[in-house]
């Protein structure tokens, strides 16, 4: 692998006052470079996607008609690789029903193709000592001692589970004092008395619609 660097630039570690000489150095006397030579020609390639998108659309709409009525005659193309056979394509195997799949299935079942034997030109590499990228290192390798099985675990008992009939209990009563009773009665009558407030409310709405319908019924009939 190449050998990253990711240190900061030199730059940096230059010291203000010097980093501040240089820049008025370099604005006073440039350094001359020699000119550029470039070796390659340009490729005329047309007119550029930014270019075409501000042209207004009358210049567009000729060019697409004179596409359409006389399109540019290219030469034709010129293929210098030779096509590989990869047999069937994947779009056109889900195109097919399902009994050529079936058919498919039940002659690789009954005579499977045969395939010549694997030619392998690498030797295996032992896990240990390979290359650092290995993180899985094989138990054998690591480990020569026999085998030791250890005894396993005592298993607790389980608890015994009797059938009598379980002595009948006493059932608590819970004390209510005045005070809670007290309480209670005044939740519940508050309770009451915000339940028919709003009942009126709602009676009063329904009867003004029922009013404010019959009105405009009479109204601009």
């Amino acid at each position: 692998m190449v050998d990253l660097d990711f240190s900061p630039p030199e730059g940096l570690t230059v010291s203000l006052w010097r980093s501040l000489l240089l820049n008025v150095i370099d604005r006073v006397a440039p350094e001359r470079l020699p000119p550029l030579l470039l070796t390659s020609k340009p490729v005329d390639v047309g007119i550029s996607a930014g270019d075409l998108l501000e042209l207004p659309w009358y210049r567009t709409i000729f060019s697409n008609l004179a596409d359409v009525i006389s399109p540019e005659i290219q030469p034709p193309l010129q293929l210098e690789s030779r096509p590989i056979d990869v047999g069937e394509l994947l779009g056109d195997e889900l195109d097919h029903g399902w009994w050529v799949s079936l058919l498919g299935s039940i002659r690789d079942r009954l005579a499977p193709e045969r395939l010549s034997p694997l030619q392998l030109t690498s030797h295996p590499v032992a896990a240990f000592g390979a290359d650092a990228s290995l993180q899985i290192l094989d138990w054998s390798s690591l480990i020569t001692t026999p085998k030791v099985f250890l005894p396993d675990a005592p298993k607790e008992a389980a608890p015994s589970v009797s059938f009598e009939p379980a002595a009948p209990q006493a059932p608590v009563v819970a004390r209510v004092t005045p005070e809670l009773l007290l309480a209670t009665r005044l939740q519940l009558t508050r309770d009451l008395g915000r339940t028919r407030f709003r009942r009126r409310i709602w009676i009063g709405l329904a009867a003004a619609e029922a009013v404010f319908f019959l009105v405009a019924l009479f109204k601009f009939q």
